[in-house]
């Protein structure tokens, strides 16, 4: 008897030094010391109290709950056990655990007001929890991460409104957030079925497909009802599945097998940034294999638009650009491509890419002309006259003032595009996309005179044709309206002693006039028939 009564003596008085302990806020201490008291009289319900109100000032309302409802079991009359346990409940977002609380509490003592705050938390704590779970239904993430955050301060133990925190903060894209709780919960909830589905999430939608369909496969042993992660891990196997498909047929050469495949796969998940941007980045390739190349740029904006920071896509857009002479943007991506990626190659590709767009904002002479650019000399001489006898001012003397003037240039332009591209100097060097200016090439060439040389060289190779008396060299007129056939006679001058030189008379009737190899008559023709 005296030895119980003495071992009773030191539990109080372990509970005492716990009390001390507790007022100077050396909670681990008196934990301790209460524990002694337990351990010493484990059937004394107001150390359970002591130790469960230790317990919550340390932050761990599940021990502290699992105490007082120890102490409550002991002495069910316990009333500062029943405000703990609603203290507790409330804490750790147990809503009906906290109601019972306080509805058993208040059972003991009616008029009692001891619990006035925690039937107010209550209520608000219900009133978010039922927000959140309405803005999840709908997808609303952000609200409902909004009535979480709300509702973890009333209930900063609650692991239910985490966990509904960090799905919403994963579906947000926030993923290191989200992996940093659902991780806090597994280190001490090992086997917690959401807070392992969660991680998984924060693994699939951060382009780790295999690792997060592990995850739901071991949240779904764990618990084999589980709604959420029966559907992610369908949808992650299948993506799987899909893309692996995909890669084959690509590797194959299935390139048509290959792009419905992705097609598909896309259309999974539009949810998974992560993969989907790799998606849309391998259809890019098969729709450039395919030559399907505006589709092929499309994909690889979509890719971008999901990943930025894709440099592959990136490039691989630049060079769709490039090979459809849009060299503009080629020149665009490229440089936005150098200031993440400053390597040799990058800083080639659009040093090549500035060139080409130099030279394409110049005039292209090979297509003025008509021709390619491996055209020969004598395909861009036929070019030239062909184009010349269509375009010449004079042919449309009888047009708008609107239409000459469109006519003029192109009629300039084709003199300066034969002017190069006659020239194997000037031609190479226009190739190798050396500016106008750099070339000397005057923009105010006379169009007329390279009409002259072209149509008339004996003009200028051995004197020309001066007409009787001499006449006036610049008097020169051009008319399609008629044909001469011009015909050398074999009759001799007799216009002076000893003169040899053939005499070019008209082939057809009267009314005709010749000047310096330029004939005008009554005879109708067409102009690109005509062969001068």
């Amino acid at each position: 008897m005296e030895e119980v009564v003495a071992i009773e003596r030191l539990a109080e008085e372990k509970k005492n030094s716990g009390n001390d302990e507790y007022k100077l806020k050396r909670y681990e201490a008196a934990l301790h010391l209460y524990s002694e008291a337990i351990h010493l009289s484990p059937g004394t319900a107001a150390y359970y109290g002591n130790r469960s109100a230790c317990y919550m000032m340390l932050g761990d309302y599940r021990s502290a709950l699992n105490d007082v409802k120890t102490a409550i079991t002991i002495d069910e009359k316990y009333e500062k056990g029943y405000v703990r346990m609603a203290k507790c409940s409330l804490m750790l977002g147990d809503v009906i655990g906290t109601e019972q609380a306080i509805r058993k509490f208040l059972t003991l003592d009616p008029s009692n007001t001891a619990l006035r705050e925690e039937i107010a938390s209550l209520k608000q704590l219900r009133d978010l929890n039922e927000k959140a779970a309405a803005c999840y239904d709908k997808k609303d993430y952000r609200t409902c991460l909004y009535h979480c955050d709300n509702a973890i301060k009333i209930a900063p133990g609650s692991i239910q409104n985490k966990l509904l925190k960090a799905e919403c903060l994963a579906m947000l894209e926030r993923f290191e957030e989200a992996c940093n709780i659902a991780i806090s919960i597994m280190q001490t909830h090992s086997t917690n079925a959401d807070a392992i589905y969660v991680r998984g999430l924060t693994l699939y939608y951060s382009d780790n497909l295999e690792k997060g369909l592990l995850h739901f496969e071991r949240a779904l042993m764990l618990d084999p009802d589980h709604k959420k992660a029966k559907a992610m891990r369908q949808k992650a196997k299948q993506l799987k599945e899909k893309k692996e498909s995909g890669n084959e047929l690509w590797k194959s050469g299935k390139y048509r097998d290959a792009l419905a495949t992705y097609t598909e796969a896309l259309e999974l998940d539009p949810q998974n940034k992560d993969i989907n941007s790799k998606l849309y980045y391998n259809r890019a390739l098969v729709n450039s294999k395919l030559g399907n190349l505006r589709e092929a740029i499309a994909d690889c904006s979509s890719a971008l638009a999901l990943n930025e920071k894709y440099m592959k896509a990136l490039l691989q857009r630049a060079k769709l650009y490039y090979n459809m002479e849009n060299y503009e943007e080629a020149v665009k991506d490229y440089e936005k491509a150098l200031k993440s990626d400053r390597s040799p190659e990058v800083k080639n590709l659009l040093r090549d890419a500035k060139f080409q767009l130099k030279k394409s904002k110049r005039k292209d002479y090979y297509k003025i002309l008509g021709v390619t650019k491996q055209a020969s000399e004598d395909e861009i001489k036929k070019a030239y006259r062909k184009r010349a006898l269509v375009h010449h001012p004079d042919r449309h003397a009888n047009a708008t003032d609107e239409e000459k003037k469109e006519q003029e240039r192109k009629f300039k332009e084709l003199g300066e595009a034969y002017t190069i591209l006659s020239d194997p100097v000037k031609k190479s060097r226009y190739d190798s996309g050396q500016d106008l200016e750099e070339m000397n090439h005057s923009a105010d060439i006379d169009p007329q005179q390279i009409y002259r040389q072209f149509f008339f060289p004996s003009d200028y190779g051995f004197g020309g044709f001066q007409g009787g008396g001499g006449g006036n060299s610049s008097n020169f007129s051009f008319h399609f309206e008629y044909l001469i056939i011009l015909s050398v006679s074999s009759t001799r001058s007799t216009t002076g002693a000893g003169d040899n030189r053939p005499v070019l008379s008209l082939s057809s009737g009267s009314g005709g006039f010749f000047q310096r190899g330029i004939c005008s008559s009554s005879g109708s023709s067409n102009p690109e028939e005509a062969e001068p």
